[in-house]
């Protein structure tokens, strides 16, 4: 196969921020060759409409991102705790069963989801 027959692929970026940051790319580089630029016979989907937005919706990006650092952290934060209150469920589960163990049943008054199937064997590996 000769190289020089194949023809270049010209990706668009996945990722959303990239994406917009080829968009503001291209809003300029039509916006530095105004009426010489190729881009003036677009009809649909046209810079003139597109391109102003293009900061706004990057402004959004930005958002998102700041916003998706916050909820990470805050997912830290919370796991922090979560451990130590995994503990008190647990040790409350096993305290109110020992408590109530002719009526296991009991636990569903303090929120516990009682589950009445019958466990699956664990079958052996052959």
């Amino acid at each position: 196969m000769n190289m020089a027959n194949l023809k270049p692929r010209v990706n668009i970026p996945v990722n959303v921020a990239q994406r917009l940051q080829l968009a503001a790319r291209i809003y300029a580089k039509h916006q530095e060759l105004g009426s010489a630029s190729p881009l003036t016979m677009l009809q649909s989907n046209s810079w003139a409409s597109n391109g102003p937005v293009v900061s706004t919706a990057q402004g959004f990006q930005r958002e998102a991102e700041e916003l998706q650092r916050k909820l990470e952290q805050a997912y830290e934060q919370r796991d922090l705790l979560l451990a130590k209150i995994d503990e008190s469920i647990k040790a409350s589960r096993d305290a109110l069963l020992a408590v109530y163990r002719d009526n296991p049943r009991a636990l569903g008054d303090w929120g516990f989801t009682i589950d009445d199937t019958p466990r699956s064997a664990k079958t052996k590996p052959a």
